[in-house]
């Protein structure tokens, strides 16, 4: 993609800019919402490797690069909506709902998620639904010290 094009992720905002600085690991996402803009823009550009390792760290290994890769090239993206980003829902955590638009053996999709977010390290790292979660009277996996329940799990109800 051209530096100076409109960034994919819908921000308004040039590639170079936006998503390209955290996509190349000179940036890290300054909030939740920058951080699942750049998810999907990595997405339409197959930047799989972003995807994995701006998941939580302890579900990484969890993810199937391969499906994410055929998905991703498989997939004609047609956009991102940005509905309501809550910056502080907790001290470390922060939501995100949004529509992704996209086409799919022909036929138009639309993803629509209020996506969970939480803060390790000074990073903001999405919260994957998708793969195995800790019980919720085990450790929380972002190290807050607190039972999973009491802390990101509360998004997983």
């Amino acid at each position: 993609m051209e530096n100076q094009q409109n960034c994919l992720c819908g921000s308004g905002r040039s590639y170079a800019a936006c998503c390209e600085p955290l996509h190349t690991g000179r940036q890290t996402a300054a909030d939740a919402e920058a951080l699942m803009r750049s998810r999907y823009c990595a997405y339409v550009l197959q930047h799989i490797d972003y995807i994995v390792e701006t998941t939580v760290p302890v579900q990484q290994h969890l993810l199937d690069k391969r499906a994410l890769r055929s998905w991703s090239e498989n997939t004609r993206w047609l956009g991102l909506t940005v509905l309501k980003h809550i910056p502080h829902i907790g001290k470390i955590h922060a939501q995100v709902e949004f529509v992704a638009r996209f086409q799919e053996d022909g036929e138009a999709c639309e993803h629509h998620e209020l996506s969970a977010f939480v803060l390790i390290g000074g990073r903001w790292y999405f919260i994957d639904p998708t793969v195995p979660l800790p019980t919720m009277k085990q450790p929380c996996f972002c190290g807050s010290g607190k039972k999973f329940k009491a802390c990101c799990g509360q998004f997983f109800k």
